[in-house]
């Protein structure tokens, strides 16, 4: 048998019957568009969620100070002074593979004013190196300089939203800006960072938008602090691209246990270890939805192997006679495997594009970010095709064994 004739007696076949072999056609379109869905949304929050991480820095180690009541606090303040300047110090001295460090503080911010407007934000101090480490970039102007710090510069520079906030107009750079009872000079203003969402592993993200930033000298002297407020309130050590993000961070916390006298006044957050728990949710998640996916293609399967053995009984008289007039069993048995591998490969191609189509909707009705995978639109389609022919086996060989005096002598 040539394979023009195959493919156009195949064909007509499926025609013949639309309706049944749409029937059989939808668990094969449903099961592909299902892994594909599911794969692309994986794909997609995990490169959502490097996106997320590279803001945090995937190489940082970030220490932030706890809060507690007045009370508690007291108590701690005996033992304990808080995050403080020679904890960096000591944790650059003594940690091998750390690069570069900022520290941050925030200040107790009563209101910040412009000519223009008036802005609910944050003020903070931070390290000149603070805006390379958390990937902030300028939309104009320029960061602070190590003398600006030094000297207890009075300029700030104002995130996306303060800016909006204190200058609609967008002119900010040179302008006068009031936080509590200090004057600053708006030198630099931040583009949006990218945020995904608001929170990653339960860590808020996205703050700096709200947030006015100054040297970090210029925060503690200009600017009154509690009595009993730590130094600073959070600070980051950036690793070299060889150091190992766990060890360090097990090193920097046994650190400052014996710094902070096992005084528990501080959290460590390591956003590379961040990334990898979310890329093991992911792929439990992935795999237990490609397993339900898989059910749909193995029921597909089923579906056709039952309408295979249908045709087998309908066609029972045309098989014998195509026996009759020279047909070998080799050529029934292909005949019969090519229907069932046309109805899946069929099947693959409407389930790409349901799986294309169910994916843009899931992303549009749920804000869910999609990225495609080749990957999952191959193996999908892949292990369709190979279903089609495995489930089609077993009609074909009893479609091939059919005696053919007996087949034309049924009715």
């Amino acid at each position: 048998m040539k394979h023009t004739p195959l493919i156009k007696d195949t064909l007509a076949e499926l025609a013949q019957h639309k309706l049944r072999t749409f029937l059989t056609l939808l668990g094969m379109i449903f099961g592909v568009g299902a892994v594909i869905a599911m794969l692309n949304i994986g794909e997609g929050a995990e490169r959502e969620a490097l996106k997320t991480i590279e803001t945090m820095g995937l190489r940082n180690l970030i220490v932030e100070g706890r809060k507690f009541d007045e009370k508690t606090l007291q108590e701690q303040r005996k033992h304990s002074l808080g995050l403080n300047q020679s904890d960096i110090d000591a944790a650059v001295a003594t940690i091998p593979g750390v690069i570069s460090y900022s520290a941050e503080r925030t200040i107790d911010t009563h209101g910040i004013y412009s000519h223009d407007g008036k802005s609910d934000g944050i003020a903070i101090g931070v390290s000149p190196s603070y805006m390379a480490l958390s990937k902030l970039q300028f939309v104009s102007g320029r960061n602070f300089s190590e003398q600006e710090n030094r000297y207890a510069a009075q300029v700030a520079i104002l995130g996306a939203r303060v800016a909006q906030s204190l200058f609609p107009n967008g002119d900010a750079l040179g302008k006068p800006v009031k936080v509590n009872h200090v004057w600053l000079q708006v030198v630099g203003v931040l583009a949006e960072p990218y945020a995904g969402s608001n929170e990653f592993q339960g860590i808020k993200l996205g703050g700096e938008q709200n947030q006015l930033f100054m040297p970090l000298n210029t925060a503690q002297t200009r600017f009154k602090a509690e009595p009993l407020s730590a130094e600073l309130t959070s600070f980051r050590l950036q690793l070299a691209e060889d150091a190992n993000n766990a060890l360090s961070a097990r090193a920097l916390d046994f650190l400052l246990k014996q710094r902070h006298n096992d005084i528990d006044d501080y959290n460590i957050i390591v956003p590379a270890a961040l990334l990898a728990q979310q890329k093991q949710t992911q792929q439990i998640f992935n795999i237990v939805m490609s397993c339900v996916a898989g059910i749909s293609l193995l029921v597909g399967g089923i579906g056709i192997m039952n309408i295979m053995l249908a045709t087998v009984l309908e066609r029972t008289k045309e098989i014998g006679l195509l026996r009759a007039i020279g047909a070998t069993r080799r050529d029934i048995k292909i005949q019969f495997v090519a229907e069932s591998f046309a109805i899946a490969i069929l099947g693959g191609l409407l389930g790409i594009v349901f799986g294309i189509l169910l994916s843009e909707l899931i992303a549009f009705y749920s804000d869910w970010a999609v990225s495609w995978s080749l990957l999952a639109i191959g193996l999908s389609f892949s292990i369709c095709a190979l279903i089609g022919v495995a489930f089609g086996v077993y009609p074909a060989i009893k479609a091939s064994e059919l005696d053919p005096i007996t087949a034309l002598q049924s009715e």
